[in-house]
């Protein structure tokens, strides 16, 4: 099941040193999020997805907070600048910026399909929208958590104590 993505391996090569003891957990997830979003958009570019999802979330990481939407669009964006692709720019931000939107995001159906394979990962495959649970089970055991939710939690408590009236700042309607 591993096959390597030159523009995530390139995206987290320059990301190794933020993302630290959490580069395997990051990466894996980022790798999970892909192969669930393209089944559920086969149609799909895969170097929009994988884009999408190298930086989805690298803001907790590369900027130290858990309000991290703004920061991982910002990386996205200069990363698309610095490589002349600021086309992709909207739609790999709108991936970003509505990955934990709570109710369906109507206006794309790509982005649709990245919220929905990244509650399929969050959720540990509990949340499937019509993938196969087998399918499911291969890819979460193709790319192990290597401790992500753990992480994930760690974040969340320390977000927590520090702003209890904004404790997952990443939400959206």
């Amino acid at each position: 099941m591993r096959e390597d993505i030159a523009v995530v391996e390139d995206v987290l090569a320059g990301a190794r040193t933020a993302l630290a003891g959490d580069y395997d957990a990051y990466r894996n997830h980022v790798y999970r999020l892909i192969r669930f979003c393209t089944a559920l958009a086969p149609a799909a570019d895969v170097q929009t997805i994988a884009l999408a999802a190298a930086f989805h979330a690298l803001g907790i990481w590369a900027a130290s907070t858990f309000d991290y939407i703004a920061p991982s669009r910002g990386l996205a964006w200069a990363y698309l600048a610095a490589r002349g692709r600021l086309t992709e720019a909207p739609r790999i931000e709108a991936m970003i910026e509505y990955h934990h939107k709570l109710t369906p995001y109507r206006d794309d159906s790509l982005v649709e399909a990245f919220r929905q394979a990244d509650a399929v990962d969050i959720s540990l495959g509990h949340r499937r929208f019509g993938l196969d649970k087998a399918f499911v089970r291969e890819v979460l055991a193709g790319y192990p958590n290597a401790g992500f939710h753990k992480a994930l939690v760690r974040l969340f408590w320390r977000r927590l104590r520090a702003h209890p009236g904004s404790p997952a700042p990443m939400l959206r309607w």
